[in-house]
């Protein structure tokens, strides 16, 4: 019989547990060293400090998951990034550790024949939940292997694939999984060079799909400009119940694909965060927004950044905002060539509408009334300094507006190591709207 020293009654049960949790729990750092003596492989420096501190760490024990970092990108210790070889013991290691809920592997020097033993893992693993493969050199025929791996795997909620080169035939691979798939919650293919066709069978997966929750297409390939992509994800959303976050950054949007999504969003009730950064979209795309504005009660987080809607969009959206919405938590309306009289505008509405916390405003043209009306704002509590992207200061009696490292999606393409992502003040849609413990 084991003995339980310093535990009393009420306790010995905890005890008991947390004796055996320790004893199935493998020394991460030293399987490594073995593992790459079994398989004559050097040991990779970086790998091995990471271990070396998740063995110290008792969150892995007591909670119910714990996310592996070995991000190449870190700038906290020196990085010899992962290789193909480096990652076929890695895996060797993980497959006695179901402790390890999520795997970071984003910017190492990843190609094909990793993604294939990353696809043989997932089809093996029952715990990993969360996998990050961002920024690597993974291509086609690497993305076949994973999207194939997802077919059958029930745990994985959250994959990035974002920057791998997979292009079109890739992306298809992946838009036949989520027709299959019924776990993923979340999917990440921007920046992956997919196409019109991966675009539009992805949208026809979406009809029938439903556990993503959450889906970046950013930044495909496209040649036409018959906006046949946008029209194809518009009539998704009216079928799709369950979609929450939808990133459509770079799709060369014009006003015609605009109004088609406002149609579609008269529909759906689901969709709460709408990316649609950097297309083309004016004044007159935004007033099918703001009308939409008046009548949606969903909506919560919406990102123009980076488009044209000039001084009038901002007031088809600031006529709505005071008047109409209650639900749209954050807007960003960064870099659209808007001047005094819409950003004014904007922050008149905040002081009726309750409801919008967050605005994010720089890379517009500023006037001596706008940072007086930022400056109100700010001062009577109505704007927190940590829910926007503007500080006011005052030169010889005049009140100017100094940029502040806010956003929505600071954290899109790293993140820090020292402070976790849901700060409020620098990732706002985290904040807002994660759809789920992973997203």
């Amino acid at each position: 019989m084991v003995m339980l020293l310093g535990c009393n009654n009420d306790a010995i049960t905890l005890c008991f547990v947390f004796q055996q949790v320790m004893s199935v729990c493998p020394d991460l750092h030293q399987h490594y060293v073995q593992v790459c003596q079994n398989l004559g492989q050097p040991e990779n420096p970086f790998i091995a400090h990471v271990l070396r501190e998740a063995d110290k760490n008792d969150e892995i024990i007591w909670t119910k998951g714990f996310t592996l970092k070995i991000a190449g990108n870190s700038h906290l210790v020196p990085v010899q990034r992962v290789t193909d070889d480096n990652l076929q013991v890695l895996v060797s290691v993980l497959r006695t550790a179901a402790f390890v809920t999520g795997l970071d592997l984003r910017y190492n020097v990843l190609t094909d024949a990793g993604a294939k033993t990353m696809a043989t893992f997932l089809q093996e693993s029952s715990s990993l939940r969360y996998l990050n493969l961002m920024f690597n050199n993974i291509g086609t025929s690497g993305a076949e292997l994973i999207a194939k791996a997802l077919h059958g795997n029930e745990t994985l909620l959250h994959m990035r694939m974002t920057g791998n080169k997979i292009g079109e035939k890739g992306g298809m691979f992946f838009a036949s999984m989520l027709q299959i798939n019924s776990t993923l919650e979340k999917l990440d293919l921007g920046d992956c060079d997919i196409g019109v066709q991966c675009l539009i069978a992805t949208a026809s997966a979406l009809n029938q799909n439903k556990s993503v929750k959450a889906i970046n297409l950013n930044r495909p390939l496209l040649f036409s400009q018959e906006e046949e992509t946008t029209v194809h994800l518009a009539l998704m959303l009216k079928n799709n119940s369950s979609l929450v976050e939808l990133h459509l950054c770079k799709h060369g949007m014009k006003n015609f694909g605009v109004e088609r999504l406002c149609e579609a969003l008269y529909e759906n009730s689901s969709v709460r965060y709408l990316n649609l950064a950097c297309n083309k979209i004016t004044s007159d795309g935004v007033k099918f927004l703001g009308k939409l504005l008046k009548w949606n009660q969903t909506l919560q987080i919406l990102d123009l950044n980076a488009n044209q809607i000039e001084d009038d969009g901002a007031v088809y959206l600031s006529e709505a905002l005071a008047l109409y919405n209650r639900t749209l938590q954050a807007l960003s309306v960064v870099s659209n060539n808007i001047s005094g009289k819409g950003l004014v505008a904007l922050s008149e509405a905040m002081k009726t509408n309750t409801e919008l916390s967050c605005i994010y405003i720089w890379g517009n043209k500023f006037d001596e009334a706008t940072c007086m009306a930022l400056s109100e704002l700010i001062q009577m509590g109505r704007l927190k300094l940590n829910c926007t992207d503007v500080e006011p200061y005052e030169v010889d009696g005049h009140i100017y507006l100094a940029e502040l490292s806010h956003g929505l999606q600071k954290h899109y393409y790293w993140t820090p190591s020292y402070w976790a992502v849901t700060k409020k003040d620098a990732n706002a849609s985290l904040a807002i709207a994660a759809v789920s413990e992973y997203l």
